[in-house]
């Protein structure tokens, strides 16, 4: 693939070899904090079953008034264009969903893989407007590096496509290219979410997958409809790679490293990961007599990883590890923030308001000092938080809240997002 090729560009940037990272994306021109990079259209996506009936299957808008499909009454649309425009890819599923009824289960990364092998056996061009400097086919897929859990989750992905998909695509590829074709999903595929970061669906988006990562990225992915938008949230001069984040950036380095060589494969060596300037802040200990020892500082990671992983729905849970955690672990520690988080989240599916406030209001200020300027992270904390405001009735702390949002989404989403003019619009009700 030729990056200078005319035809093969993004206005801006370019394709190059990236020292020790292999190939990447830099920047050709000057980029301004809060311009769009540029924007590539999802190669193939596909709408969460969660979400189906607020939101069209084919552009993915949000809207009360979508009609359904009268075969299968699953998917909606917005209109007669969108269901037509969906059907080459919907008709997979809706014959199968008929028949199958509640048995028709396929996991989202089943379902996405789908839609790619029937776009690639429809294929007349050899590039897509989402592949202008990188093909999908190029993506890299590490079957090398992966251990046995990987393999055997790949395997149960293949044969939920034979069982949901072979009758409806002809000549599905052989069993090494769809080990390859999930793998390469797995590494390089994205979430597609809302301004609140709720998961709406998943996608491959070629070109953006090109970027390296970067614990401390100088761009941020934020989505339009199925279209991906890349802008830029630091300065970008001519020469300089453009990175983005792969990962969520609260945690400290030891974490981040963890969770990129499982998922990504690659130990990161990023400035962050280097200088590990946040950690401290990160895990702020408790000023106790006598200091906690290393090993229980250790211990206590440990647990607090243990509870993340094993318990995220009841309050209780969350309220006594934050007790027992709350022993060492200062308030601003990143894992005392993720309980609060979690226990938030269960305020909030309890419909207690006041409680999920009062998590809020404890997340939302460390969220700014640990996270990135210009995190999306912080961007849903002050919006979640301005809309309980708002319906507990305080009008002013709920529009400061608001407006703290739509700061970092103006430069995130760029001004003319649909997300920004919905919060310009809750404020401007507030007058």
């Amino acid at each position: 693939i030729g990056p200078y090729n005319p035809n093969h560009r993004i206005e801006g940037t370019e394709r190059f070899l990236s020292p020790d990272k292999g190939r990447g994306l830099r920047a050709v021109r000057h980029f301004a904090v809060g311009e769009l990079v540029f924007a590539c259209p999802a190669y193939s996506y596909v709408l969460t079953v969660n979400e189906r009936g607020a939101h069209c299957e084919h552009c993915f808008t949000r809207r009360e008034d979508l009609f359904k499909c009268g075969k299968c009454k699953q998917a909606y649309y917005c209109n007669v264009d969108c269901q037509r425009g969906d059907w080459p890819m919907h008709k997979l599923e809706c014959v199968a969903m008929c028949s199958y009824g509640e048995n028709w289960c396929p996991s989202e990364t089943v379902r996405l893989v789908a839609r790619i092998i029937m776009k690639q056996v429809k294929a007349t061009t050899e590039r897509t407007p989402s592949e202008r400097l990188l093909l999908l086919k190029e993506f890299e897929a590490h079957l090398d590096k992966m251990d046995s859990e990987k393999e055997e989750m790949n395997q149960t992905d293949i044969a939920a496509l034979h069982h949901f998909y072979s009758r409806h695509i002809s000549n599905l590829p052989d069993e090494q290219a769809l080990t390859e074709l999930f793998a390469q999903v797995n590494c390089n595929g994205f979430t597609i979410e809302d301004e609140e970061l709720s998961h709406l669906g998943s996608a491959v988006f070629p070109d953006v997958a090109l970027m390296n990562h970067s614990c401390s990225p100088n761009v941020i992915v934020t989505y339009k409809g199925t279209v991906a938008e890349v802008r830029a949230v630091k300065e970008i001069n001519p020469g300089e790679e453009i990175f983005n984040s792969y990962i969520d950036l609260l945690y400290p380095t030891e974490d981040r490293k963890e969770r990129l060589l499982d998922s990504y494969f690659f130990t990161c060596q990023c400035t962050e990961c280097t200088s590990r300037s946040k950690d401290k802040a990160k895990m702020e200990i408790r000023k106790l007599n006598p200091p906690p020892e290393p090993e229980e500082i250790r211990s206590m990671v440990r647990y607090a990883k243990n509870v993340i992983e094993e318990f995220r729905r009841l309050l209780e849970m969350c309220e006594l590890s934050l007790e027992k955690m709350g022993a060492i672990f200062a308030d601003t520690n990143v894992y005392m923030l993720h309980m609060m988080y979690q226990a938030m989240g269960v305020c909030l599916y309890m419909q207690d308001w006041d409680g999920a406030m009062s998590y809020g209001e404890k997340i939302v200020q460390p969220y700014s000092v640990h996270y990135p300027a210009y995190s999306l992270n912080v961007a849903s904390m002050y919006l979640k938080l301005g809309r309980l405001y708002l319906g507990l009735e305080k009008k002013t702390q709920g529009v400061k809240a608001l407006k703290k949002a739509l700061a970092v989404m103006e430069v995130a989403h760029g001004k003319d997002h649909h997300y920004v003019a919905e919060v310009k619009r809750e404020i401007e009700e507030q007058k």
